[in-house]
């Protein structure tokens, strides 16, 4: 069975492609949609490159799936920039909670990505990754499914896309979770035709190249999630971002309506210590509430404050925001792999660590983690960074809002140590530097 989970693991990375699109191309210029040419519904948009969506609905139907299929998987969609996993986990956390209470869900889907150690996380069953021999089985049903029928096949992204709506249909799943990969319109979650309700977090400054070249084009690109006859909610946003969401909400005739900090959140929960997880938290209580409300029976249909209080107490999302205490040592671990999420991380370590003294290490589980060593015994304490990303992002800006974070709370750091993973240069597939380690 493990080498039939070793054989998975290479197919997909065979599936990985060299670099993604860009706004910057050959003369003539990308054909990404500008602010000013960003196509109407009625528009017939187009990228540089494939869009991720593109092949996506016909490969699922070539598996038996139809969009009446993917339906029935009783689709929450979520976008955004920064803050997506989060609130899928807390989304997942609160339906957990209302199931074990009334029966229903008896089992939720969760899509999400990155993965911090093994590429299954990405799909979990009831909180839990599926094993390897179910993600194994599935991946080749898949493959073995679109193989010679459809050209060229999915890309990685496609491949774990399609991976996951065969095991949810499969394993009759009663909601599926779902977080887009990179931007919404074009993204290939977005086969999903007719989704419970969708939801957008804060939106930033990411993914310039592929979405951008201003907010306004990666808020347009987020909104794409929204679907007729489905409400959709979004946290506060900047107002360019809000004016383009709620543009293409009235162009699809979706009810938006904007999230602020639920009031009723409790105030001593660790699990919410970081203001940004109150932001998140209180989208998730909406886009959970709603689907409760269309989709739960009548009797049942309320997302009870004891559903909620209970979501947030065994809420758990490992690599975000994540403070473990072993014996002497504190760990603080981030996975933030973009400028806006890096600096939130940082400033969480600050303003956790300002009440004690301790030793401070900050690296990366797949773009960065931080880790830290705390003695309360022996001041002054000695911190060291380490700083370490995998991604087509700039490592010296990352590392420099850290830096900034740090600075702003006077707190300093004695050590720097600055790592790195060495991918293969010549074009071969590596090996992924998050999946098992060979014996």
């Amino acid at each position: 069975m493990e080498e039939l989970y070793s054989s998975a693991i290479a197919l997909l990375n065979s599936r990985r492609r060299k670099a993604r699109p860009s706004l910057t191309g050959p003369p003539g210029g990308s054909n990404i949609p500008g602010l000013d040419s960003m196509p109407s519904l009625n528009g017939t948009p187009s990228l540089k490159g494939t869009p991720s969506l593109m092949g996506v609905r016909e490969w699922l139907r070539e598996l038996g799936h139809s969009d009446d299929d993917v339906n029935r998987l009783n689709v929450i969609h979520v976008s955004g920039t920064k803050g997506k996993g989060s609130t899928c986990a807390f989304i997942n956390s609160f339906l957990k909670a209302h199931g074990e209470r009334t029966g229903f869900p008896r089992k939720i889907g969760l899509y999400t990505s990155p993965h911090l150690k093994f590429v299954q996380e990405r799909i979990q069953i009831d909180s839990r990754p599926i094993s390897e021999i179910l993600f194994a089985k599935y991946v080749f049903e898949v493959w073995h499914g679109l193989s010679g029928k459809i050209s060229p096949g999915p890309r990685y992204l496609q491949l774990l896309l399609l991976v996951s709506v065969h095991a949810f249909i499969r394993e009759g799943i009663d909601v599926a979770i779902y977080e887009t990969h990179n931007g919404g319109e074009y993204d290939a979650t977005n086969v999903i035709q007719k989704p419970v309700v969708t939801g957008v977090t804060t939106i930033g400054m990411d993914h310039v190249e592929q979405l951008g070249p201003l907010i306004e084009n990666i808020a347009w690109h987020k909104a794409g999630i929204f679907k007729h006859g489905s409400p959709a909610f979004s946290t506060f946003q900047e107002p360019a971002a809000a004016t383009v969401l709620q543009q293409r909400a009235n162009e699809k005739n979706v009810a938006l309506q904007f999230i602020g900090i639920n009031p009723t959140l409790p105030h001593n929960s660790l699990a919410l210590k970081p203001e940004v997880q109150r932001t998140n938290c209180s989208l998730a209580i909406s886009l959970a509430s709603t689907f409760l409300k269309v989709k739960a029976p009548q009797d049942d249909c309320i997302l009870a404050s004891q559903d909620i209080l209970q979501g947030i107490e065994q809420f758990s999302w490992p690599g975000r925001y994540h403070h473990i205490v072993d014996g002497n040592h504190q760990w603080f671990l981030d996975g933030a792999y973009n400028e806006l999420s890096i600096q939130k991380a940082a400033q969480w370590f600050v303003e956790t660590t300002l009440e004690g003294q301790g030793y401070l290490v900050m690296s990366d589980l797949n773009n960065m983690e931080l880790e830290a060593d705390v003695s309360s015994t022996s001041p002054p304490c000695t911190r060291v960074l380490i700083f370490s990303h995998i991604s087509e992002r700039d490592g010296a800006a990352l590392l420099k809002g850290v830096a900034e974070a740090l600075h702003r709370g006077a707190l300093q750091i004695q050590h720097v140590i600055l790592s790195t993973y060495q991918e293969r240069q010549d074009g071969a597939v590596s090996m992924d530097p998050c999946s098992k380690t060979p014996e």
